[in-house]
């Protein structure tokens, strides 16, 4: 039978995403044949260095390529600069809106020999809240100098990362009852919010989302609903994480939840994420560029390489996906080759070369 052949692009980006993205490549060419999956790749550019090169921090050419001749692909890390600078934006935010990848999916999973078992999957609604970027900076004769930005909720972003959450929370479950171990019993999706004080913009999230869920759970009976404000959340997510199983946020809430719940399994470094929508999905670490370790070989490559198996994962290649998720979950439970921010002293390429071996 002749193998699938899936053509992804390869966005390195700024700092380690130099680093981590050519492991991924490396990862996915070292797949078993048996699988029936065949890789083709494609170089391409974004970030604040493609920026000042070209004054352009995403290319026409990055956009035209994914759209047009690829199925998925692999996002390393942007540096931003903290001030703003001319004519520069980040280019996976405008990547996200320009591909509608209107989910941003993040697992958050500790290890089997894990003394605390963590087992939840953050959904964050990836296209607007204050992330719309409608910001301006004005002068009031009587407060003098301040600035505004604009946030914004709609029914049908809402709905549809509802939707998503609804999804899957319901595969979730489905891998449970085929025997997949798991801490959960059943599954539960967690609406966050903060609706007590934003009560039309996030009153109508919260609205939108349970509406949403409610057909979620029509066509799958087994899953519960809850909704918690965010402060409260962030309290309970680490004092209680093994609570948590699926949680839906919007943009601002879930990007700040998605980074500190990567402190409960240990480091940034090995928390995946994918960007997701209806007819393509970008894996992409959440460690960004650390340009205080870039060139030093040393940076964690299991984040990309577990947003790797999540794009994966998105596009119906499921056994792949199981198949890096058990090599990588097999170095972390033998713990010898770790990278400096867990502690080790181990190479990006020591550990990749471990997983490889492992596959």
């Amino acid at each position: 039978m002749a193998s699938r052949v899936l053509r992804i692009g390869l966005i390195p980006g700024d700092g380690i995403g130099r680093e981590v993205i050519p492991a991924g490549r490396r990862l996915l060419e070292a797949l078993p044949s048996s699988l029936g999956i065949k890789f083709e790749f494609t170089d391409l550019k974004a970030g604040f260095e493609t920026f000042k090169e070209t004054g352009v921090a995403l290319p026409a050419r990055t956009v035209d390529v994914l759209k047009n001749e690829c199925d998925g692909a692999l996002f390393g890390a942007v540096s931003s600069p903290t001030k703003a600078v001319d004519g520069y934006s980040s280019p996976i935010v405008a990547l996200r809106k320009k591909l509608d990848l209107y989910a941003n999916v993040r697992p958050v999973k500790s290890v089997a020999s894990a003394a605390r078992p963590i087992d939840l999957v953050i959904v964050r609604e990836n296209t607007e809240d204050l992330y719309v970027k409608w910001e301006k900076t004005l002068d009031d004769p009587e407060i003098g100098v301040y600035a505004e930005a604009i946030k914004r909720i709609s029914v049908r972003a809402s709905m549809r990362i509802g939707e998503m959450a609804g999804i899957i929370a319901q595969r979730r479950q489905k891998l449970r009852e085929s025997g997949v171990p798991s801490i959960h019993n059943s599954a539960c999706v967690t609406v966050t919010h903060k609706s007590n004080v934003l009560s039309q913009t996030d009153g109508l999230f919260l609205e939108s989302v349970r509406e949403s869920l409610s057909r979620a759970r029509y066509i799958h009976d087994k899953v519960a609903l809850k909704d918690q404000i965010v402060d409260s959340m962030a309290y309970k997510l680490f004092r209680e994480p093994e609570q948590y199983d699926v949680i839906v946020a919007p943009n601002l809430y879930g990007d700040i939840l998605s980074d500190a719940a990567a402190a409960l399994v240990g480091s940034l470094g090995l928390v995946p994420s994918a960007n997701v929508g209806d007819q393509f999905t970008i894996g992409e670490p959440c460690h960004g560029s650390a340009p205080d370790i870039a060139g030093q070989g040393i940076a964690n490559p299991i984040a990309t390489l577990r947003s790797a198996a999540l794009m994966l994962e998105f596009m119906n290649e499921g056994e792949a996906a199981a198949k890096i998720h058990a090599a990588v979950d097999a170095n972390l439970v033998e713990a010898k080759l770790m990278t400096p921010d867990l502690g080790g002293q181990a190479t990006t390429e020591e550990v990749l070369n471990d997983i490889l071996k492992r596959l």
